[in-house]
């Protein structure tokens, strides 16, 4: 669980989508394609935080879950963190630590439910800099990622830890499944633009064609 988009740095690009949205999974998508890295192709990491043993917290296990069976984990797009193997507050570090030894200069996403205001409860939020995961409970742990990925899945302010705990499933769960569906979606498109090789011909080849 990390805390509210107010602590983001405002000259961070940062986007507000509704999950509920048509088209929420292709403006996830886009906003996506368009965070990551252009001059040099690096692996892409997934890191999905959160827990099982908490409704309200349970978004970035959720998505990671998803994810992988979709097949979206391959040689480009890398996903940490399932409902089967989660990512939480006990063993963030640990992981952050073998993600950075598999992969060479990852660039990483990390995925963390969060709680906000009313009006914002269902928003996906999507941008530039790393969550920080635990802030929503008072937890100091490390931050995550070059770019993050929350979903605002209940209202801040008062007994956080109720609140996670009281949270609706099949509000976390539809937004998960947006979630994956526009990362999948970027994935597919990500892909396709970098297997793509133009072919070596010469003016003369093709006049013979």
């Amino acid at each position: 669980m990390t805390i509210n988009s107010s602590i983001f740095n405002h000259d961070n690009r940062l986007s507000r989508i509704l999950h509920e949205d048509s088209d929420a999974s292709y403006k996830i998508s886009k906003e996506l394609l368009n965070l990551l890295p252009k001059e040099k192709l690096q692996p892409i990491v997934f890191v999905c935080i959160g827990t099982d043993r908490s409704t309200g917290d349970s978004l970035g296990p959720l998505v990671g879950t998803l994810l992988k069976e979709k097949k979206t984990s391959t040689s480009s797009f890398y996903v940490y963190g399932t409902l089967a193997e989660p990512i939480h507050a006990m063993n963030l570090e640990e992981k952050l630590a073998e993600i950075e030894n598999l992969h060479t200069d990852p660039f990483i996403i990390g995925i963390d439910a969060c709680l906000g205001k009313v009006r914002s409860v269902g928003i996906v939020q999507i941008g530039e800099g790393p969550v920080k995961p635990g802030a929503g409970v008072n937890k100091e742990l490390p931050s995550v990622g070059h770019a993050h990925i929350t979903g605002i899945v209940n209202v801040s302010g008062f007994m956080e830890f109720m609140v996670l705990q009281n949270t609706r499933l099949n509000l976390v769960l539809n937004m998960a499944k947006t979630i994956a569906d526009g990362i999948h979606s970027t994935h597919l498109q990500f892909n396709l633009k970098h297997n793509f090789q133009p072919l070596p011909w010469s003016i003369n080849q093709e006049k013979t064609l």
